[in-house]
């Protein structure tokens, strides 16, 4: 059945199922889950949102704002120094098989041919922190214990905010 409307407006009244081979053709499931044929518009996060981020680009971003930070308090005296990150230390069974402490960290002072380098232990550090904030934090910690050794400075005199938030 149809109806047409004075100003053009057609309403057909006919189910798809009597149409035969002319209907829809889809189940019943498949038109709720994909109403109005819209389906997923995009993508469900951009890029440039810090959720679509895997935890070793957030670790890497999150040391890259310490690094630049202490750029801003050092300046020169930081110039050289490249930052670099591993998922875990090139010795970890010896480690753990002896039980020594496993290390966050290891620092390589620059020679004739090569900057000093500071390089960060993702795993470890990740295991430390309850929250992302806390990761943050050690991160930060863990660059200026490494820059202290690096300048022969204190780790307060790196940066006053050294261990104000450290909560072990």
């Amino acid at each position: 059945m149809q109806f047409t409307s004075n100003d053009g407006f057609t309403i057909n009244l006919e189910s798809a199922s009597a149409g035969g081979p002319q209907g829809r053709g889809r189940t019943f499931h498949a038109r709720r889950r994909n109403r109005h044929d819209r389906g997923l518009r995009g993508e469900l996060l951009l890029q440039a949102l810090p959720g679509s981020l895997t935890r070793a680009e957030r670790f890497t971003e999150l040391l890259m704002d310490s690094a630049e930070r202490l750029s801003e308090l050092w300046g020169a005296a930081l110039g050289p120094v490249e930052f670099a990150v591993e998922d875990i230390p090139v010795a970890l069974e010896r480690l753990t098989g002896t039980g020594e402490r496993v290390p966050m960290a290891l620092f390589q002072a620059a020679s004739a041919e090569a900057p000093a380098v500071i390089t960060l232990y993702r795993r470890p550090i990740e295991q430390l922190a309850d929250t992302p904030d806390e990761l943050g934090e050690i991160i930060h910690e863990v660059v200026i214990e490494q820059v202290a050794g690096l300048l022969n400075l204190s780790p307060d005199a790196v940066d006053p905010a050294y261990r104000r938030f450290r909560r072990y």
